[in-house]
């Protein structure tokens, strides 16, 4: 069958406590706790992660993942091992004052990431969320990203807080940046509609989680072209809420599916995202493969197999197919024609 494509991931946070923060109720407690747990990690802890992720990633037949992360270990990872993917380079900023210098550190963390680009490894970038992003500095990146024809990744619409921050100037995230001293203006409008405005929202931009979203929200999508990620276990873990899906099924906006971080959920099994967004049978398979493909731009390469695409492909028990709990361990997982993952004696 076609390799599975993972739709958003934090692989460099692997090593990061293995699932056992993803229990924490509070979500900005949860975010701080993951910020300080970064802050003590070191750069080999982080390529470290970054392998292992990508080749447990193999064991399960994925053979494309989309990062979200802040070091670069995994764009450095998936060059070495000779693995495809989109790595996003995160920015955060949510002091307007400081935008200029979170973009230097962006530009600066680009430059050396991009030499490792090939056609198989696409680099872009990931303004995180507008809880951690001010408006300024989102119209940087946005700027930044046509500029140099990065493509660009965002979490919006996450929670019913960010929600409340963007719309009303209130709520948990509110309170946290008033504390820090950053004035809080409400913006009257959801998060989605706050980001077109920003210049973020356009053609392929993947946005991840979009759970508080309704049916205008949709459709601003819909027009911008834009496609989404599905993470629905990190959504329950967090309490978020659950994303409406057949709307945006029923709009034709593209949704691929993704495991979120091992610290959100436990582990990288796609098939149990599928289940959690109620997928079964054919619709499972095709959210793991071609429709993840689509989200992510990269339809015409992987997502199926079909003469003249990428020879990216996994060999599956197929009684393991029928019943896909526990997940089932791919046999053999090919990308671009090369095995990277193959089970002794098969």
């Amino acid at each position: 069958m076609p390799g599975l494509v993972n739709c958003h991931t934090h692989l460099e946070l692997n090593q990061l406590g293995g699932g056992v923060l993803h229990d924490e109720p509070e979500f900005l407690t949860w975010i701080r706790r993951i910020r300080e747990l970064k802050d003590a990690t070191s750069v080999e802890a982080f390529y470290e992660a970054a392998v292992a992720g990508i080749k447990d990633c193999w064991s399960r037949g994925v053979t494309c993942v989309a990062e979200t992360g802040s070091t670069g270990a995994v764009m450095r990872a998936l060059h070495d091992l000779g693995g495809r993917g989109i790595v996003y380079q995160e920015v955060f900023g949510p002091d307007p004052a400081k935008s200029a210098d979170s973009m230097r550190e962006l530009e600066a963390a680009v430059l050396p990431l991009r030499r490792l680009a090939t056609s198989q490894l696409l680099l872009g970038v990931s303004p995180h969320a507008p809880y951690t992003v001010s408006g300024p500095l989102y119209e940087a990146v946005a700027a930044f990203a046509r500029l140099e024809e990065l493509p660009i990744a965002v979490h919006v619409a996450e929670s019913p807080d960010e929600v409340r921050l963007v719309r009303d100037g209130a709520g948990a995230f509110a309170e946290a940046l008033r504390a820090r001293g950053i004035a809080i203006e409400p913006g009257g409008c959801s998060p989605v509609a706050y980001l077109v405005q920003r210049g973020v929202i356009r053609r392929g931009t993947l946005c991840i989680h979009a759970i508080q979203a309704d049916a205008a929200d949709v459709e601003l999508l819909r027009s911008f072209r834009a496609t989404v990620a599905h993470c629905p276990r990190s959504n329950a873990a967090h309490r978020h809420g659950l994303m409406p899906l057949a709307l945006f099924q029923q709009a034709r906006v593209p949704v691929g599916l993704g495991t979120d971080s091992v610290v959100s959920v436990g582990d990288l099994d796609l098939w149990a995202e599928a289940e959690a967004a109620g997928l079964r049978g054919e619709s499972a398979l095709r959210a793991l493969t071609i429709e993840g493909a689509r989200a992510l731009g990269w339809d015409t390469e992987v997502g199926s197999l079909e003469v003249g695409k990428a020879g990216d492909l996994a060999v599956f028990p197929f009684a393991a197919l029928r019943r896909p709990s526990p997940p089932p361990a791919a046999l053999l997982t090919v990308v671009s024609g090369r095995i990277v993952h193959q089970i002794s004696g098969q």
